[in-house]
């Protein structure tokens, strides 16, 4: 059960850079958020290639082929946070993450086309409940208690679950066989590059990271600073989490970010509502909770749990 232990520190992890991207979103990067985020992630990534270095220097001892995995790694961790921050710039926290349950939909499905895997009735079943379970969430309730589709949710959120899904196996197939540092060396080299490709050949994104640094230069380095440590922290827990146990019940794990990001977000509502305010409202709190509930369960009958 150690694996489970290492697992779990990711959700939760992610779950706390969920809320610090929402408090960057909402008070410092209103135009071009997600573009901008993304360029202080790949600044971070490349601080962090020294120390990656130090934990295994025989980092550029790795096939082509392995460097040229991890690379489209880095790329698709790239797409999944772009789209996610889409995604959280209009929306509450709680309702994005639902989303991500996803993901072993997308694995499943990815398997069954590629890989030639065989999908039993219970895993058919599985995939509904989940897919069932995330379209509660894909309405809002309004103050008459009508529905209305999140559709700046849904379409940025179901691409992040994919390329998720892709980085996921491609990360393990990978890992296993190189190490933990050199694929999680080669995944933030990418990343860095991506930066690099953003800040060179998009004006946008290059004019309000730069105008970011100027106006608020102190808060926002040590607040995005610290997000992508916590960020890089989760990806070596879940890294070395799918070292331990199958992707699938890694995955598993990953399903508690829900969890971890609604009871996060009810108590940053009630106890510091300055930093971020979630819709804690009874018919908010059900649905989200409802669900969270039914997603969880499917997920764990499509892993066999």
């Amino acid at each position: 059960m150690i694996w489970f232990f290492v697992a779990i520190i990711a959700p939760f992890l992610y779950a706390v850079t969920n809320y610090i991207d929402k408090m960057l979103l909402e008070k410092y990067f209103k135009n071009n958020g997600a573009g901008t985020i993304l360029l202080f992630s790949a600044l971070v990534s490349f601080f962090a290639l020294p120390f990656l270095f130090l934990m295994d220097p025989t980092i550029l001892d790795i096939s082509g082929k392995n460097i040229f995995i991890l690379l489209i790694v880095g790329i698709l961790n790239s797409l999944v946070l772009l789209c996610y921050l889409i995604a959280l710039k209009d929306e509450e926290a709680s309702i994005v993450v639902v989303f991500y349950q996803l993901v072993p939909v997308f694995g499943a499905v990815l398997g069954y086309f590629f890989l030639g895997e065989v999908l039993t009735k219970i895993q058919i079943i599985a995939m509904a409940i989940i897919i069932f379970g995330t379209t509660i969430i894909s309405f809002e309730v309004d103050a008459d208690n009508k529905f209305k589709l999140r559709k700046k949710t849904i379409l940025p959120m179901l691409a992040a679950a994919l390329f998720w899904a892709i980085e996921s196996v491609l990360f393990k197939s990978a890992a296993l066989e190189e190490d933990l540092w050199k694929s999680l060396f080669w995944e933030h080299v990418a990343l860095v590059l991506v930066g690099i490709l953003i800040f060179v050949f998009i004006k946008t994104y290059r004019k309000s990271f730069l105008l970011a640094i100027k106006s608020n230069s102190k808060a926002i380095l040590s607040f995005n600073f610290a997000n992508e440590t916590i960020y890089i922290l989760g990806n070596v827990a879940s890294g070395a989490a799918y070292l331990l146990a199958p992707v699938g019940l890694v995955l598993l794990t990953e399903s508690f970010q829900p969890i971890f990001v609604l009871i996060i977000g009810v108590l940053l509502t009630m106890f510091f509502p300055k930093i971020t305010v979630e819709k804690v409202r009874a018919r908010h709190l059900w649905q989200k909770i409802i669900a969270i509930g039914i997603t969880g369960v499917g997920t764990c009958l499509l892993l066999g749990l």
